[in-house]
């Protein structure tokens, strides 16, 4: 049983300060992953705020004796899951069924050479364009596994699903990507 004088306990009691401090310990690493999930610099910012809202509103309901992030992670994925279902109504209303090209993401200048660097922009751009299209079920897994280097048993517990459905559901994306990737 954790202390409770540990930073998530005082934040689960209300603490505002504390709350504070574990969202500038989590806020780059989820903004990093609703970024990924929803391919839009200016969404993915107004999920993050709607995700800390909605975290603090829930913040009673939190139990300290798990990991902060993970519980914050769940909250993320739902935000960017009713984006997705807001985004697709959206198009059906307009007729239009694509948005923007996701901006791309900046390219390491570790590259050996300036042919390489603008084959790695390319390729993540392509990604960038791609990973929208995913699926939920496959998306959400895929990017917490990739981007965010979670174990399976981390990802399940985030998503309420067992470790070999994430295994299964990561496959699938890696395959759907591929596909979409050599159109």
């Amino acid at each position: 049983m954790p202390s409770e004088d540990t930073i998530e306990a005082r934040a689960a009691r209300g603490d505002r300060a504390a709350f504070t401090a574990l969202m500038t310990a989590t806020k780059a690493d989820l903004h990093r992953f609703v970024r990924r999930y929803v391919g839009d610099e200016d969404e993915a910012y107004d999920l993050l705020q709607e995700t800390y809202a909605a975290a603090w509103l829930a913040i009673r309901r939190y139990d300290p004796a798990r990991p902060f992030a993970t519980w914050l992670r769940a909250i993320a994925v739902n935000k960017c899951r009713d984006w997705g279902r807001k985004r697709t109504v959206r198009r059906i209303v307009r007729g239009v069924m694509g948005l923007d090209a996701p901006e791309a993401m900046a390219i390491s200048e570790d590259a050996a050479r300036p042919e390489d660097r603008l084959d790695d922009q390319r390729r993540m751009q392509a990604l960038n364009r791609a990973l929208p299209d995913l699926p939920d079920a496959l998306k959400a897994p895929l990017l917490l596994a990739a981007l965010d280097g979670r174990s399976h048993a981390e990802i399940a517990e985030t998503l309420k699903i067992t470790p070999k459905a994430v295994e299964t559901r990561i496959a699938r994306a890696r395959q759907k990507l591929a596909a979409i990737l050599t159109r």
